[in-house]
């Protein structure tokens, strides 16, 4: 067994694919099946299941998936701290960002980032805050960003940038032409709501609190897993909701969607920067970090 053989693993588990984890890594699938049975052979289990229209990790797979995606980010780590003790930036990392960052902030960063390393492959990995967070304390990401504090002593977080949520209506909503309106309003209102983990809706639900209210208080009409779900639904009717406005700013521009302040809700909030703080920070990553501030300080 070696390095290759898990990253082949690796892929056959991210793709459910024997013939797509093949063409990543530009090789026929009797040569990843092969790869396959030597990892099963030398662990004495089966850790793929073939079902008929994919390939699924067992129990046992799933395990030497956590740990084979430990071992390859280290490996990252490794020939990064070696390149650098050469003068040299190169090698690959493994980012996260919750929905906000990772769909609207980090691929512009990520794009600069990577005109200035070119030798530098960086993969992005889009989740809510609390899949970020746990991939980030399992090694599997190098550091995240995200939309919430959590209370964790195991990881560091500091802010990045700040952001301003509002309640998000249709131009044509019978709030439409109001600049804010008051809570008790909104309580009857069909509103949508994001998923379990998701940074807003753990923001919404913290400033709904401190004013006695909770989310159970909402009439929610729908729940949806991702913020540009939440802004279809408002747009065809689903409900209004409660949205960062950069995930919304070609539709306010344009005039498809209005803003509104909520009277005694604070709907201010940060995206923090997380690390793991038990994991040092490899050259590269510290690279990104300092591009990323830069670039936002210039917001």
């Amino acid at each position: 067994m070696d390095l290759w053989h898990l990253n082949i693993f690796c892929k056959v588990v991210e793709h459910r694919s024997f013939s797509k984890a093949g063409e990543t890594a530009y090789l026929s699938q009797p040569t990843v099946s092969s790869h396959i049975r030597d990892l099963e052979s030398y662990f004495d289990c089966r850790l793929i299941d073939r079902l008929s229209k994919e390939a699924v990790p067992t129990k046992a797979g799933e395990l030497l998936y956590s740990y084979a995606k430990k071992l390859m980010s280290l490996h990252d780590e490794m020939k990064s701290a070696l390149s650098e003790f050469q003068g040299i930036i190169k090698g690959s990392l493994v980012i996260g960002g919750s929905t906000i960052p990772g769909e609207y902030i980090l691929p512009r960063i990520v794009g600069a980032f990577t005109k200035i390393y070119p030798d530098v492959k960086v993969s992005l990995v889009i989740g809510d805050t609390e899949k970020i967070i746990n991939e980030t304390l399992s090694g599997i990401l190098e550091a995240g960003v995200v939309g919430a504090k959590k209370k964790d002593k195991r990881i560091h977080q500091e802010i990045l940038i700040a952001d301003e949520m509002r309640l998000i209506v249709p131009a044509d909503h019978k709030w439409g032409k109001k600049k804010s309106i008051g809570l008790k309003m909104l309580l009857s209102e069909p509103f949508i709501i994001r998923e379990r983990g998701s940074g807003t809706l753990k923001s919404i639900e913290q400033n709904l609190n401190a004013t006695g209210y909770g989310i159970d208080d909402l009439n929610i009409s729908a729940q949806m897993g991702s913020t540009e779900a939440v802004r279809q639904g408002i747009k065809h009717k689903a409900g209004v909701s409660i949205l960062s406005t950069i995930a919304v700013e070609g539709d306010l521009k344009e005039g498809s969607l209005k803003a509104l302040a909520i009277e005694g809700l604070n709907l201010k909030r940060s995206f923090y920067l997380t690390r793991n703080r038990q994991r040092s920070i490899s050259p590269i990553c510290n690279a990104f970090i300092l591009h990323m501030k830069n670039e936002l300080s210039r917001r």
